[in-house]
């Protein structure tokens, strides 16, 4: 079921929003897209392949646009804005009663993670090429999965590869690009895995 929705930031903002679910869902996934400087938006390719795949694997999906992104308001803050951006949309899955898992790709990843990190929460996240200069010092305290295209090109991949070797978190490298054309399943696979493996 599709459900378009609005968040409501603790600063004022309203954001769009979608909430892709399935029956008797085992938990609420968080995903966030990509920077918005740079076309990305929650109906970016891969993030509507990988929502679908979370779907198949029973899990409802959370997507919104981060503020200035699309029909949301406010405008694009590189960091402190967002952090309230993803306040507001955990706070709609915890309203729904269910377990919460969390999701990004890119710019989506590390903001998720800075999040989680400042929060001191320990939900499941799961990566999707993050660049490492926007992740915290810290990593979260929850479990992490950072997963990782072979022919990475965007992102500089042997910086994300130090940084998951230097706070010992699990990274999958995988094959695709930045943007996982025609991977969407594997990717989706790959996220579904991290957050549900007890």
């Amino acid at each position: 079921m599709i459900d378009r929705t609005t968040l409501s930031t603790s600063d004022g903002v309203t954001l769009e929003a979608r909430w892709d679910s399935v029956p008797d869902a085992t938990a609420g996934v968080v995903f966030c897209h990509p920077h918005p400087q740079q076309d990305g938006t929650m109906m970016a390719p891969l993030m509507v392949a990988v929502t679908s795949r979370l779907n198949e694997h029973g899990l409802s999906v959370l997507r919104f646009n981060f503020r200035g992104t699309a029909k949301s308001g406010g405008s694009h803050e590189g960091g402190a804005g967002e952090m309230l951006d993803i306040d507001a949309a955990v706070g709609e899955v915890r309203r729904e009663g269910l377990p919460i898992g969390m999701a990004g790709w890119s710019f989506g990843a590390a903001m998720a993670m800075r999040w989680l990190t400042a929060r001191q929460e320990k939900i499941p996240f799961a990566g999707i090429a993050p660049p490492a200069q926007l992740l915290p010092d810290k990593p979260p305290p929850g479990p992490v999965r950072l997963i990782l295209g072979r022919r990475e090109q965007v992102i500089e991949p042997d910086q994300l590869l130090e940084y998951a070797v230097g706070h010992s978190i699990d990274l999958v490298l995988t094959s695709g690009d930045h943007f996982f054309h025609g991977r969407g399943k594997k990717i989706g696979d790959l996220v579904a895995q991290a957050l549900t493996t007890p």
